[in-house]
């Protein structure tokens, strides 16, 4: 289990360093794998160039190798996402995590051409995601399995298209060494058992221990236990995307008292409904709010 990091604000707005460093630890207490830093949980597109700096060089600096970082580098303007994986510094960064071209809404093969680009830009492994809610464009299961096969440094996907015939014919027909992992939190456990290895994870922000320990007994081919804790989490995975992610997973942190419910703008804070909501399971759940 690989955590989607959030940012954490103060009050005022401004990027809230020290209860990040608060949660980068609780990661490491709680068996998490390893961290996706500057990916869509973070906000990272309200995060300024100095931000996103600082931010990854504290929780590179807090983490100290003691386990992988995957940093978020994508974009819709090709050039500028390959000038900076040639001339940026990834000391400290084990692999990139790069989203599919939003907004442009490329073809097929203008897909492949970016990410052939990226592949020839570094010499880091890169993880492939897909996420066409968001960007507005499916990457097809041919065009992950073609750049899979002609890109050794092209190592996963991150498949949260959440349609399970497209994801499973990744998974059917993938090169053996290419990882493919979920992500999307509510179908973790079915992916695994189709052939996953893994998730990057919203909800384990809040709950790393538990969510890993899913992951890993579905792994290890312990479906029912897995399957008894995938249902105790069944209605957060819901409430945690119902007014948008990371407002949910935020709300959550809140009421464990990691973080201040602040978000940047346009992204606001869950509605008072849903927040009660999750308040009810979590206190059903017996996690202390």
């Amino acid at each position: 289990m690989g955590v989607a990091l959030i940012t954490p604000f103060n009050t005022n707005g401004d990027v809230d360093y020290t209860a990040l460093m608060r949660l980068v630890d609780y990661q490491l207490q709680s068996g998490t794998d390893y961290l996706v830093v500057l990916g869509t949980t973070a906000e990272t597109p309200t995060l300024t160039p100095i931000e996103q700096k600082e931010i990854t060089q504290l929780i590179i600096n807090k983490v100290n190798g003691r386990i992988p970082i995957v940093l978020g580098v994508g974009g819709n303007n090709t050039r500028a996402v390959t000038e900076k994986l040639k001339t940026d510094d990834f000391t400290g960064i084990d692999a990139i995590l790069s989203v599919v071209p939003y907004y442009n809404k490329p073809s097929q093969e203008g897909i492949y051409q970016h990410y052939k680009q990226i592949a020839l830009a570094t010499r880091l492994p890169v993880v492939l995601y897909n996420v066409p809610g968001r960007t507005g464009v499916n990457m097809s299961a041919g065009t992950t399995l073609r750049i899979a096969r002609e890109f050794d440094n092209v190592v996963g996907v991150k498949e949260a298209s959440g349609n399970m015939t497209q994801i499973g014919d990744i998974i059917k027909n993938k090169p053996q060494d290419f990882q493919v992992i979920s992500g999307d939190d509510g179908i973790t456990f079915p992916l695994i058992t189709f052939g996953a290895v893994g998730v990057i994870s919203v909800i384990g922000n809040a709950f790393p221990k538990e969510f890993s320990r899913m992951v890993r007994l579905a792994l290890s081919g312990n479906y029912a236990t897995a399957l008894h804790i995938h249902h105790n989490f069944t209605e957060l995975f819901e409430l945690l995307f119902v007014d948008g992610n990371p407002a949910g997973v935020k709300s959550m942190l809140n009421m464990m008292g990691f973080i201040e419910n602040e978000l940047r703008l346009p992204l606001i804070s869950t509605r008072i409904t849903t927040y009660e909501k999750i308040r009810s399971v979590l206190q059903e759940l017996n996690i202390k709010c």
